[in-house]
C-alpha cells in the first residue's frame, strides 16, 4: 500500500502529510523570489491554495486534483510551440525554439 502523499498547490510536487506544512510556506517565498526577478510581461499572480469542499473518503484525492491543476496553470505557453513552461524556463526555451 502506498503512503499517503499530498501535492503542493505551488510546485506540484508530492510531500508527506507532515512535510507538506514545512514545504509550502518555503516554496511560496521562493516563488515570489522567482516571480519578482522575472520581467513584468512574464509576471504571474500569486497562487492560492485551492479549497476543496468534499465530506468524503476522497477528499485527500479531490485536494490533490485540485492542488495539481493550481501547479499547472503556473506555466506558461511558448508562442511559437505551445508547449507550456514555467517562466524561467520559458525565456531558456524560446532562444532555441523554431
Amino acid at each position: 500500500r502506498r503512503p499517503c502523499f499530498r501535492v503542493c498547490y505551488i510546485c506540484g510536487r508530492e510531500f508527506g502529510s507532515r512535510s507538506i506544512s514545512i514545504h509550502e510556506p518555503q516554496c511560496l517565498q521562493k516563488w515570489r523570489i522567482e516571480n519578482s526577478e522575472l520581467p513584468r510581461h512574464l509576471r504571474r499572480v500569486e497562487p492560492r491554495k485551492p479549497e476543496v469542499l468534499t465530506g468524503d473518503s476522497c477528499a485527500l484525492t479531490a485536494e490533490n486534483e485540485a492542488a495539481y491543476h493550481s501547479a499547472q496553470s503556473q506555466l506558461l505557453p511558448c508562442g511559437n510551440c505551445g508547449r507550456t513552461f514555467l517562466p524561467d524556463r520559458l525565456i531558456v526555451h524560446q532562444k532555441c525554439c523554431r
